[in-house]
């Protein structure tokens, strides 16, 4: 089978090796199975009377053939690769000693009602792919390479870092890169979910599987496509689906023994029965096949992965990815949450807040040499400048000459007269600036002055703002008793202000990366359970030393590979959804577990009482566990 595109390698690689179907067939194929089954049962019992004993024996056997073969091939397989018993097994066992005791119709009951569950198990599984899927389908597999004047058009998988490609108006981009040419609007809602486009111009970064809305563009590739953000999402729902959570590693662990302890038991109600209490050896026997059937934990064993799975799909619809259900678990039991203040309290970008310029001055003609010096430089407060100010209507200006001292400002001549944008030390203010400037400092701002060669004619003030939802979080998860902390590097007094306006309970300021991780040992030291959320490379330690580490879906690509969930939208109150989406998780796995004991602990019990008879049985234990898949379903929603 010829593979051509990323989108079918990435597909491919989520089969299951020992799979040669589709998986979105298997559900199908399996549900198929077990309606064939459930048919020949159905005609056997029907047309019983009619039929002789040899063909109604040969229907049930075809019936078991074709509804137990996948649940039969996957427990021999699992037990040979891991050499442990399993569920799968022992209701094959159950199913051929009803049909050895004359049981045939119940035995097949068993078989079909086990492959209807298992079928909407593979159901429940294919579903939370589902998401990833349609995902995949977005990016394109075809890209306009550029090369020596010419457009050609070449495989995705094709590109490498450097390569040069054209972007036609209403095209999805093929992978992540810069602008070299152009000015467009990108439909960027496939990442962040913000259904208004953004404005990009040259310089500026784009993403795969975003739409270019306008304008043809021309762009350097920055990284090869199985390494732009959809193949980041791809890995971290593919790694997710094959983690397990505590409670389900407990319950893989506890199946084998359980399963060994139900055989030996069923053993030896084979002939014990008969000594002790004077049964028939039919009825001993008989009361041996019910019990096998009844005491296998099938109900138990679906009590975790369907409803796990169930979540994680839920979650990703929803913008936030788990890496695996042990982490979506262990978020309802976190006590404290520590935040990176830049890029995760905060925006982090800039804006300007407040401006103040010298009275009797010439305002169009600051603003405008303001902006035209700005302009000559990257630095992100300079860029901020510049965006307050287009909002103006202002004439260019030009100047002799500029000089950029790093760390200070920018100075040019113009007109004959020097001009400096920069720090209080670098254009020289006077205490009454001074005092203003200081104001603003102490409200966590930074203060951008504006003078001419005499005096300081005008400052700006900026500030990272915070989001829109961070105060409504922290108000959420301190009435949830979730204690909060933020963690920056930043100074103090910038610390001091934004922790005040959240409402949070305490940070810690001008933090290195050891400093992140010693304070966050010292907050589990306190709470126990504790989670870190973050977007930079500073965050990574601190994000592997909570035992919930939580990162913006614009961070660095080390944060995103480091954390346990993504915020994919950079929506912190996200983050609350998912807490509540943990309890609801855990309630629901609780309730399968003690639902699925107590209906074994029943029907073993009418076993050993002897009212219960095969059919009654195979119905109680096999519709227990559609019962339980049912409810994890429930997660989806």
């Amino acid at each position: 089978m010829a593979v051509n595109s990323l989108s079918d390698k990435v597909k491919l690689s989520l089969v299951p090796r020992r799979a040669i179907i589709s998986p979105a067939f298997l559900p199908v194929l399996e549900l198929t199975a077990a309606l064939i089954s459930g048919g020949l049962l159905l005609g056997a019992a029907i047309f019983s009377s009619a039929l002789s004993p040899a063909v109604y024996i040969t229907l049930h056997i075809i019936a078991f053939i074709i509804g137990g073969f996948a649940k039969a091939k996957e427990g021999i397989t699992e037990t040979i690769q891991e050499k442990r018993l399993n569920v799968e097994l022992l209701m094959i066992f159950a199913a051929i000693g009803s049909a050895s005791i004359g049981y045939w119709s119940e035995g097949a009951i068993l078989i079909f009602i086990f492959a209807l569950s298992g079928a909407l198990e593979t159901y429940t599984m294919n579903k939370s792919d589902k998401e990833l899927t349609a995902l995949m389908d977005l990016q394109p597999d075809t890209a306009w390479k550029v090369t020596d004047d010419t457009i050609t058009q070449v495989e995705t998988v094709s590109l490498n870092i450097g390569d040069f490609i054209l972007i036609k108006a209403g095209e999805r981009i093929p992978s992540d890169g810069i602008i070299t040419q152009g000015d467009t609007t990108v439909d960027e809602s496939a990442i962040t979910g913000e259904s208004i486009p953004v404005n990009k111009k040259t310089g500026d970064e784009v993403f795969a599987g975003t739409v270019n809305v306008n304008g043809s563009l021309f762009v350097e590739i920055t990284k090869v496509p199985g390494d732009t953000l959809f193949q980041k999402i791809i890995q971290l729902v593919k790694k997710a689906q094959n983690e397990r959570s505590h409670t389900q590693l407990f319950i893989e662990r506890f199946e084998g023994t359980y399963v060994k302890a139900v055989l030996i038991t069923v053993s030896l109600m084979m002939f014990l029965p008969h000594y002790l209490f004077d049964w028939t050896w039919t009825e001993t026997i008989y009361r041996a096949m019910i019990l096998l059937v009844v005491a296998s934990p099938c109900a138990l064993v679906a009590s975790i992965m369907p409803a796990a799975l169930s979540a994680i799909s839920s979650s990703a619809r929803n913008g936030v990815l788990f890496k695996g259900g042990m982490f979506l678990e262990s978020l309802s039991s976190i006590k404290a949450i520590a935040f990176d203040k830049t890029g995760t309290l905060t925006k982090g970008t800039p804006e300007v807040t407040d401006t103040w310029f010298k009275e009797n001055t010439d305002l169009d003609m600051v603003l405008s040499i303001t902006s035209s010096i700005e302009e000559q430089s990257n630095h992100p407060l300079a860029k901020a400048i510049v965006s307050y100010l287009s909002q103006h209507n202002l004439s260019s200006v030009s100047f002799q000459q500029t000089k950029d001292i790093p760390g200070k400002g920018i100075e040019a001549e113009i007109n004959g007269e020097i001009w400096k944008v920069g720090s209080a030390d670098f254009v020289g203010v006077d205490e009454t600036i001074a005092e203003k400037a200081k104001r603003f400092s102490e409200e966590g701002k930074t203060v951008v002055f504006t003078a001419d060669s005499k005096e300081t004619v005008g400052l700006f003030a900026l500030k990272d703002t915070i989001r829109p939802e961070a105060a409504e979080l922290i108000k959420k998860l301190k009435n949830n008793n979730v204690y909060t902390v933020m963690l920056t590097g930043d100074h103090s007094s910038t610390a001091q202000a934004i922790a005040s306006e959240l409402g949070i309970d305490d940070y810690a300021a001008k933090c290195l990366p050891e400093d992140k991780v010693r304070e966050l040992q010292i907050l589990k030291q306190k709470h126990n359970q504790i989670a870190m959320v973050g977007d930079g490379v500073n965050d990574a330690p601190a994000l592997a030393a909570a035992d919930i580490g939580a990162a913006m879906g614009q961070g660095t690509d080390v944060a995103l590979e480091t954390a346990d969930l993504v915020l994919m939208k950079n929506d912190l109150s996200k983050l609350t959804d998912s807490i509540n989406l943990s309890c609801r998780m855990n309630r629901i796995i609780k309730q399968n577990i003690i639902f699925s004991l107590l209906v074994i602990l029943l029907l073993i019990t009418s076993n050993f009482l002897q009212v219960l008879d095969l059919p009654l049985g195979v119905i109680g234990h096999e519709g227990s566990t559609i019962l339980v898949i049912l409810n994890g379903l429930r997660l989806l929603k």
